[in-house]
């Protein structure tokens, strides 16, 4: 799993494995879903970050597995 923000686009990109992407769906405003070809999600994109979180939150990430 990866996790990427581009600046200057302003997104947040997680890429949850290596599959092809062959669609891609907005499912709400600024959130984006990729699907390989079995129809799973491989990808999640966050647009408009700067207008969700703070810049200083997006310098820290904390994973929690449960």
């Amino acid at each position: 799993m990866k996790l990427h923000f581009d600046k200057d686009a302003d997104a947040l990109y997680l890429k949850l494995d290596e599959s092809a992407i062959v669609e891609s769906e907005e499912v709400r405003p600024g959130v984006v879903l990729d699907f390989n070809a079995d129809d799973q999600v491989v990808g999640i994109e966050l647009l408009g970050v700067g207008k969700r979180i703070s810049a200083e939150a997006l310098k820290e990430v904390a994973v929690q597995v449960a």
